[in-house]
């Protein structure tokens, strides 16, 4: 009886439940009693301990309410809840926070709209509070999981739906808030939490249903303005957590094509992320494309455009050695294409359709035109100091056909495969070199990328000649020139194209004593191809014109003249056979050249022979000014008879006869030299000849007649006939393997210790010359008998380098 009067009497309820019950208005429609609210407030904060009490009890009739679907009392408990816990920060605050967060659970487990957006604009409420310290035991799994369930959420209304799925991603968004500060909380970022906090987020960025909404209402917007901020919150160990399971969802929802969502979603990615762990991404884009290797052409193709995305935001930055990494994945699968595309037509069925086939191969040339543009784009916005090693990279894996190569096996897809590969890698290298400012030739063209370059130059294949051309007009040009030529022509006031030049430096003047002969003989070989079209002379004469404006001076000058002379004389005598085309093309190129070389001179005697040349040739010859020689019917032989239609070496000698200019080397015939260069790039005329490079100053000898009679035709083919050379080579051989094994030990060892005395003889006189001081006025020292004695040498006495006399 006594426990039946207690349990019915109010005033003998603790203070705790009476101040909580007092807050509940009789009509739940009345609201919370904010006098009853402001005594609980105080008495929580007056007695802290009392709020694990308080949250149980509060957490008692929601449950409660919630069962009974009295809705209007629970709104009224969370609001109290939410006051309560903006009101308190204390070390008491932990037990009422998870009898809180117990509350938020069972309104979000709920099947009602309406209470799911109640629990999670509460728990959101809660992932704003600071907390003074960090939490060891509270866990986010389940809020994790139901938040991610309301963000694809499929209510039949569509409005309620929205509201759902905006809840589900202010949760989410809650979640991190809450738990990426918290170094205790770093469990958020593993992969069983990543992998449904970013799909719930491109989901809702993906499905914009509700584009016409504005701000937070929008699920789109705030998913992606979440996704951003996780993102940016994200720390070095946790990069790759993150982005993994963005590369699942595309795969999973198929979305590489069309790709258009997977580029926006990288764009996203790599605009948030901080600049240093840019290639964590790129490194996740190349795995996942050497994953889909053996995926269909669009696919890859979709993987590759969005790497080509990812990469170009990464070039502004540093990003490390990730730069050669993606250059090599990419030239692998570039191959991998080829193979695809050409390795699989000699094994089809006969069954198979030409149709299917031809789809194939365009859908292959998808692929490699994708993995074109990010190399070239990719190694066009690096830094320079960078680009030339890319430039190095790629060039180290163009391939040549019929010999070996580390990277690409050119026997297995033959010489189309080659030809394929050639010409998309040379394509990438004018990407990379566009906009490429070299400060010097010789860290723009090294000798490990000029020859192999050049050996491509020589291909019997006018396609490559053109790229390898284009690529050195890239680096060649240093103050964008090349516009204002605008192919071959005629240019008749080049000081009116304002050419903006500078002094040679030293460097390149060092460049061109040692690599000039090579260009210069490279386009030499490049104009007597029989399949030159109208594009491979405008690129030869914008070549020309390049050199003269970037790398001449006067020596250059005269040895571009030499060799504009040696391409007229090569067309006229025309020893190979050359079509007529070709023939007056060279024609037209040596007229355009000379015509912009006397220019640049500056040179009125120059100008003027070469300008008659080019008058007689409008009169008489059209066909060979570049103006005609691509558009009239050309004639069936050349009239060698007629000198007033070609250019004179001695009228240019004596028109150039200005002081700074080595006239007298003009009469020297340029004659290019044939190295391993013509084997490596499979030239079928240049092969099984040698030529000689004759470059003899007048002044070098003192009488040129007795030189001309010295060396004729017999004495040179004497010098280079080996006929008989090897028969005595094996006989010394042999001989000296005789002696050896036969000859006693004796009269070996005195051979060798004989040459031995004369190496050291030769080696003591040698020092001798070269350590003993010169004579000075001041004297020198002598060691007679112990004692030092010095010698004085008068001045007169000297003798001087002829450098030091004047």
């Amino acid at each position: 009886m006594p426990t039946g009067v207690c349990g019915c009497c109010g005033p003998l309820r603790p203070r705790y439940k009476r101040l909580v019950d007092n807050i509940f208005p009789e009509d739940p429609k009345d609201g919370l009693v904010k006098s009853d609210m402001e005594k609980l407030t105080f008495y929580a904060v007056s007695a802290p301990e009392k709020l694990d009490r308080i949250g149980a009890y509060l957490a008692e009739r929601l449950s409660r309410d919630v069962v009974r679907h009295r809705y209007g009392y629970v709104v009224i408990a969370m609001e109290a809840l939410d006051q309560l816990l903006m009101a308190c920060h204390s070390q008491s605050i932990k037990p009422f926070v998870e009898s809180f967060l117990h509350m938020v659970a069972k309104l979000l487990e709920s099947r009602e709209p309406d209470l799911q957006v109640l629990g999670t604009n509460s728990f959101v409420k809660f992932a704003n509070i600071e907390e003074d310290t960090p939490s060891y035991h509270r866990r986010y799994d389940f809020f994790v999981s139901q938040f991610s369930a309301m963000c694809h959420s499929t209510h039949e209304d569509s409005e309620t739906r929205s509201r759902i799925r905006v809840a589900g991603i202010k949760g989410l968004q809650g979640v991190v808030r809450k738990t990426v500060n918290d170094e205790l909380q770093a469990i958020i970022w593993e992969p069983q939490h990543m992998d449904k906090l970013i799909p719930s987020m491109l989901f809702n960025m993906q499905d914009n249903e509700d584009s016409e909404r504005a701000g937070e209402e929008n699920p789109a917007s705030l998913a992606e303005s979440c996704f951003r901020e996780l993102l940016g919150r994200a720390a070095y160990g946790n990069m790759n957590n993150a982005v993994h399971p963005v590369l699942v969802h595309l795969d999973n929802h198929r979305l590489w094509d069309p790709n258009d969502f997977a580029v926006s979603c990288f764009r996203i990615i790599m605009f948030s992320i901080q600049a240093q762990h840019s290639h964590h991404v790129i490194q996740q884009a190349l795995s996942h494309l050497d994953t889909h290797s053996k995926n269909t052409p669009r696919v890859r193709a979709g993987i590759v455009q969005v790497l080509l995305e990812t990469v170009a935001i990464a070039a502004k930055g540093s990003i490390g050695p990730t730069v050669l990494e993606v250059f090599n994945t990419l030239l692998k699968h570039l191959r991998m294409s080829v193979d695809f595309e050409l390795g699989d037509g000699s094994r089809r069925n006969s069954s198979s359709s030409l149709s299917s086939t031809r789809t194939k191969e365009s859908e292959e040339r998808i692929v490699q035109n994708a993995i074109i543009q990010t190399i070239g784009f990719f190694g066009g916005n690096l830094p320079d100091y960078q680009r030339a090693e890319v430039m190095m990279f790629v060039m180290g894996k163009v391939p040549v056909y019929g010999t070996p190569c580390h990277t690409l096996d050119t026997v297995k897809i033959g010489h189309q495969g080659t030809k394929r590969i050639q010409t998309m890698l040379l394509s990438s290298l004018i990407m990379v070199t566009s906009g490429f400012k070299c400060k010097t030739m010789c860290a723009g063209l090294p000798v490990a990328f000029l020859e192999p370059l050049c050996s491509i130059s020589l291909m019997e294949d006018s396609e490559l000649r053109q790229l390898v051309l284009e690529i050195l007009h890239n680096i060649i040009d240093r103050h964008d020139n090349r516009a204002k030529l605008r192919g071959i022509r005629i240019i008749p006031n080049v000081a009116a194209l304002k050419f903006k030049r500078e002094k040679i430096s030293k460097q390149d003047v060092a460049f061109m004593k040692k690599h000039g002969q090579q260009l210069y003989r490279h386009i030499y070989l490049g104009c007597k191809e029989e399949d030159n079209v109208q594009k491979n002379f405008e690129l030869l004469f914008t070549a020309l014109a390049l050199i003269t404006i970037e790398l001449a001076n006067e020596e250059v000058m005269i040895d571009l003249m030499r060799l504009s002379i040696a391409l007229q004389d090569m067309a006229l005598v025309n020893e190979e056979n050359m079509p007529m085309f070709i023939r007056c093309g060279i024609m037209a190129l040596v007229a355009a050249y000379l015509n912009f070389l006397s220019q640049m001179i500056a040179n009125p005697p120059l100008c003027q022979h070469v300008s008659k040349v080019i008058e007689m040739r409008n009169l008489d010859a059209p066909y060979l000014l570049p103006e005609h020689v691509f558009r009239e019917k050309l004639p069936d032989s050349l009239d060698r008879d007629d000198v007033g239609l070609y250019f004179q070496t001695v009228d240019l000698a004596e028109a150039l006869s200005v002081p700074g200019y080595n006239v007298e080397r003009l009469a020297v015939p340029y004659i290019p030299q044939v190295t391993d260069e013509d084997r490596l790039s499979r030239r079928k005329s240049f092969v099984d000849t040698i030529s000689l490079q004759v470059d003899i100053l007048s002044n070098s000898l003192p009488d040129q007649s007795q030189l001309a009679e010295e060396i004729t035709f017999e004495t040179l083919k004497k010098a280079i006939d080996t006929t008989g050379l090897e028969e005595q080579e094996r006989e010394r051989r042999r001989q000296v393997m005789e002696k050896f094994q036969k000859a006693p030990f004796e009269e070996i060892a005195a051979h060798c210790e004989s040459k031995a005395n004369m190496l050291h003889d030769r080696l003591a006189q040698i020092f001798e010359l070269t350590i003993r001081p010169p004579p000075s006025p001041s004297g020198t020292v002598t060691v007679t008998s112990g004692h030092a004695q010095y010698q004085s040498v008068p001045v007169y006495e000297m003798k001087f380098p002829d450098l030091c006399v004047y």
